[in-house]
């Protein structure tokens, strides 16, 4: 017996693929150095030659990559957020000199408008040579590094769409720079901000301020979280904010849930189907990825339907079914039960027979579908 396990383990071992973590230098030409890098790509990269995927890139990376790099593999791989390529940039050494701006403008100089420039006409050029990516970047930074981040937000056209600032150090007008940048913004951006009770006093007397300042902008395209962890110090928050923020960011990704099902799907003000849609085409246009709508996904809109008595819609919903599980009986149980609600039986009896010969899903088997049939032959007498 143990012999058979040990075999099936060999078996499926070669698809059951870690996340794979490689160290790398670049050599930088705006620095005139070379720089260390951590890289983790998702797990069966290398078997998935079509696939694309989101970038984040994390400061501080000789101690913030590690967390960040382990949430996001955590997450992706219960499919709450896509796979992505993290990149983490090591500054044990360099960090206050790479974070560096004037005492006039409190824009990047000396070293650190180098670093700026390393980061967006080096770095991600490189990743993107190298490694299939999508054109959604997350980047993610810590007190002098988090304040950094922001100046990319101030371009007129930003690296980045997500920003993940844990306990910034906030230069001189770096709050009213980002409200007003995202106060205008046309580009969706989703910002995130945290603090903590034991944060450094000065730090966390800004960052109060500078939420107040966020919190009262109107603009549809920003996304804006805010945390406030009330037992942790500047460093323990990190670990509270960052599946937090990747929560967040990532929302619109993840299964339809139980708050999502009472909260959206069961007002009678929303197309159920609508909902469905649009959040697999933001998927698509965010991430570059062609999602298959999750079953779960599916049977949520559906009983939503069933709650609202929305039978139209179940028209619509089978016809998204058939084009996602074409060979399943998905699509002809919505057919059936769109039949059955507005009255026509004996086309509702023909649809479940059809289940004969297709493959079961969910709830749905030959067994289940033919009772149903024969139910109504016996209800009608056909």
């Amino acid at each position: 017996m143990a012999r058979k396990l040990l075999f099936l383990l060999l078996l499926v071992a070669p698809f059951v693929t870690p996340a794979q973590v490689t160290y790398q230098t670049i050599q930088s030409s705006k620095l005139g150095e070379t720089r260390e890098l951590k890289i983790q790509l998702p797990r069966n990269y290398e078997q998935n030659k079509d696939k694309v995927y989101p970038v984040m890139l994390v400061l501080d990376g000789d101690y913030l990559f590690e967390p960040v790099a382990g949430n996001v593999d955590y997450y992706s791989y219960w499919e709450d957020i896509p796979e992505m390529i993290v990149v983490g940039v090591n500054q044990v050494s360099t960090r206050e000199e790479d974070a560096f701006y004037d005492n006039q403008r409190f824009l990047p100089a000396d070293k650190g408008a180098k670093f700026f420039e390393f980061l967006g006409m080096e770095l991600l050029p490189f990743v993107e040579s190298k490694y299939r990516t999508a054109p959604f970047r997350v980047i993610v930074g810590h007190d002098f590094t988090s304040n950094f981040i922001n100046y990319y937000l101030l371009k007129e056209t930003p690296l980045f769409q997500g920003y993940i600032n844990l306990s910034p150090d906030l230069a001189p007008e770096m709050a009213n720079r980002v409200a007003s940048s995202l106060e205008r913004s046309t580009n969706k951006t989703w910002y995130y901000l945290a603090t903590s009770g034991e944060d450094i006093p000065s730090l966390k007397e800004e960052i109060i301020d500078f939420d107040a300042k966020l919190a009262g902008i109107t603009n549809k395209n920003l996304f804006y979280n805010f945390d406030n962890f009330e037992d942790a110090t500047h460093y323990t928050l990190v670990g509270n904010a960052i599946p937090k923020a990747i929560e967040q960011i990532f929302q619109v990704y993840r299964p339809i849930s139980i708050q999502d099902y009472n909260r959206i799907l069961l007002q009678t003000s929303v197309s159920a189907y609508d909902y469905l849609v649009e959040k697999y085409e933001s998927i698509h246009t965010l991430f570059g990825i062609d999602k298959t709508v999750r079953i779960n996904d599916f049977m949520a809109v559906y009983n939503a339907m069933e709650k609202t008595r929305n039978w139209e819609g179940l028209k619509d919903l089978s016809k998204l079914a058939a084009k996602n599980y074409p060979k399943t009986m998905l699509a002809t149980y919505f057919d059936a039960r769109y039949e059955e609600e507005i009255g026509d039986p004996k086309k509702a009896m023909r649809s479940y027979q059809n289940a004969y010969g297709q493959e079961p899903v969910a709830f749905l088997t030959v067994d289940f579908m033919l009772e149903k049939a024969e139910k109504i032959k016996n209800d009608f007498g056909y």
